[in-house]
């Protein structure tokens, strides 16, 4: 993403998992670490993905060391789609291996959003999870757990008003049993187009220190 970032590769259950890291911005004392899950394998969803690298510049610019990966199968990523179990698992391995312990923060876009709430509901009880950022969520033909009520407060969730991809209506759905709070972004849709800097400030808000 920028003449810092690192490249990794990881290990997994499938394999190698490529990753790159980015720290957090100059003369920062990093937050914690961030790890930032991608859209769908199968309709072209990768880490370079626009709204995925918004997130990371968010949680850079904020202080956090940003964390992104491909899922298995995708890019240099060994291994083949697992309709979001070993992406889970992925997920999970590369939390282990780039924090293993300290501040945690999670995130996600579309697809990636799902396997970050499997994560976030797997770590919640064992890490000190600050942070989480959920965009563009797919709930709609899937159905995740609903979050740890102690995790709301920390927890952003973002969707286009006009999102054809997994409708408002849908998300509203999934979040009205929680009573957990959705920021709709007028006129957006699923990828944000012309809305990045706007989703980047939601991000950056979220993030700002108590």
């Amino acid at each position: 993403m920028n003449l810092q970032t690192e490249k990794l590769s990881l290990r997994g259950a499938a394999g190698a998992i490529e990753a790159q890291r980015d720290a957090a911005a100059a003369g920062t004392r990093s937050r914690g670490v961030a790890v930032i899950a991608h859209p769908h394998p199968l309709f072209g969803g990768t880490m370079d993905n626009k709204v995925v690298q918004t997130l990371a510049r968010a949680f850079i610019a904020s202080g956090w060391t940003a964390v992104r990966f491909n899922f298995r199968g995708v890019g240099a990523s060994e291994g083949v789609h697992d309709e979001g179990c070993g992406e889970a698992d992925d997920m999970s391995a590369v939390i282990e291996q780039v924090a293993p312990d300290g501040v945690l923060a999670i995130a996600g876009f579309s697809f990636g959003a799902f396997v970050a709430m499997k994560t976030l509901n797997v770590l919640w009880e064992v890490r000190d999870i600050q942070r989480v950022a959920l965009v563009g969520a797919s709930v709609a033909r899937v159905h995740p757990e609903p979050l740890p009520e102690a995790a709301h407060e920390r927890t952003l969730v973002v969707h286009g008003e006009h999102d054809d991809t997994v409708p408002l209506a849908a998300v509203l759905d999934w979040a009205r049993p929680q009573s957990l709070p959705i920021t709709v972004v007028p006129g957006g849709g699923h990828f944000f187009h012309g809305q990045l800097p706007l989703l980047k400030q939601l991000v950056v808000r979220h993030l700002r220190v108590d």
